[in-house]
């Protein structure tokens, strides 16, 4: 704190942009799991002095409070918003570094990883490690309890990932980087992860999938070279432990497709490995960066077997959420804190011991796995939902008085606006 407000008091000397250099060698210092993250570039030529300074004023101006926690708070929050922003900024390529808050909570509160190593592959700015946090946080479980482990492998975005949960005080050091990335390069081969949350990038073309034909990873299949998707899914399932879950999004397509054999790979997963636990329908129109529909796929180890969650071997839930959610502006979408528990609450209720579940018409069904196997895998859940019951009060006679009264209505306005026009025409001189 000593070291900001020594900042601050210099904010309008010209030297302004070293000294702010000065100040990231400290805090790397101090925080040795940011060395070689912060940026060191203030001091270039080409950025005002002035302007820079002016932002540390702005910034000084924000009232942190004495406590340590609130600090860590309000600037959290601040990082995820330009976080956010730069994301709306950059449009595609925002993409590769942060998925949309009220999906990462959507997955986080479906999963509730309270404790155990929670593992995300293709990390971004760690926004599913933040929401577990948080999540821990909210429910009054202890932070010590869970440990994360990612991989990221654009730089750039791990910088942004280390500096986010720099802020929070979460530890990062099993957030590892290599340029390669987690297909050819496994930063934590040896892991068996309790949850694994993930965005992977969408039908991924280039992931080297020449080179890795014959990796054990593929216990369910060959996946094609041209699109990674259950690349994806085979990588995060080769990472799950024997109770492991996750909770992560695909490309709409990934439910359907039969292209290069994904048909038999999503087959092997349904009935060989037996993990397909629940598939959730996206709105549209809820990433920055496609307007590719997607889904969340959830897999569960242990889905006979567990003492904690009631058997669901022969059964998958599928859950259709297109209708949820509401516009933000006129592109993009976001799941209200009511639509994440409704959609969260089936799930639980569904895979619960002591939940009390029913299939709802258009929104959830519990399908046996001979159902699904009939219409030859396809997991997509508006094939097993079916369409909203709707009650039949409609009153033709009702409806037809209404709707004429309205036209004489717009008839009767109309022609009084006629007569206004033919009166203000007849008043133009000429």
């Amino acid at each position: 704190m000593a070291r900001w407000n020594d900042l601050l008091s210099k904010a309008k000397q010209p030297e302004i942009g070293q000294l702010v250099d000065n100040a990231m060698e400290l805090i790397e210092a101090d925080n040795p799991q940011l060395k070689g993250v912060l940026p060191k570039v203030y001091a270039r030529q080409n950025l005002d002095a002035t302007v820079l300074g002016e932002l540390i004023d702005l910034i000084g101006n924000i009232k942190l409070g004495d406590a340590k926690g609130r600090s860590a708070d309000v600037l959290g929050h601040v990082f995820e918003y330009f976080l956010g922003e730069f994301a709306l900024a950059e449009g595609k390529q925002g993409g590769q570094f942060y998925t949309p808050k009220s999906i990462v909570t959507l997955l986080v509160n479906m999963l509730e990883p309270y404790q155990g190593r929670v593992f995300d592959p293709c990390c971004g700015s760690d926004g599913m490690f933040v929401q577990s946090e948080k999540f821990v946080e909210a429910h009054q479980g202890r932070i010590d309890d869970i440990s994360i482990y990612g991989q990221e492998s654009n730089q750039t975005t791990w910088r942004l990932a280390k500096m986010n949960l720099a802020i929070r005080g979460i530890n990062s050091e099993n957030v590892k980087w290599n340029s390669e990335g987690s297909f050819l390069n496994d930063a934590h081969k040896d892991l068996k992860s309790d949850f694994i949350i993930a965005n992977p990038p969408f039908n991924a073309s280039d992931w080297s999938g020449e080179q890795l034909q014959d990796d054990a990873r593929w216990q369910y299949g060959k996946p094609p070279s041209g699109n990674a998707n259950f690349t994806w899914m085979q990588h995060f399932l080769y990472h799950l432990s024997p109770k492991g879950q996750a909770g992560v999004v695909l490309a709409k397509g990934a439910l359907a497709s039969k292209t290069s054999g994904e048909g038999e790979i999503r087959a092997a997963l349904v009935k060989d490995a037996n993990v397909i636990d629940c598939i959730v329908n996206l709105p549209a129109k809820l990433f920055l960066n496609t307007q590719i529909p997607a889904a969340l796929w959830f897999m569960r180890r242990d889905r006979a077997n567990s003492r904690k969650y009631r058997d669901c071997s022969n059964v998958i839930l599928f859950i259709d959420a297109r209708n949820l959610g509401h516009l933000i502006n006129r592109r993009t979408k976001v799941l209200s804190d009511h639509d994440i528990k409704e959609i969260a609450d089936t799930y639980h209720n569904w895979r619960n011991q002591d939940g009390e579940y029913e299939d709802i018409a258009g929104f959830c069904a519990s399908v046996n796995i001979d159902k699904v196997a009939e219409l030859d895998y396809v997991l997509t859940p508006g094939r097993y939902v079916g369409l909203a019951d709707e009650e039949d009060d409609f009153d033709f006679k009702e409806r037809f008085t209404a709707l004429k009264a309205e036209f004489e209505a717009q008839l009767e306005e109309e022609a009084c606006f006629n007569k206004a026009i033919i009166e203000n025409l007849a008043k133009v001189v000429l």
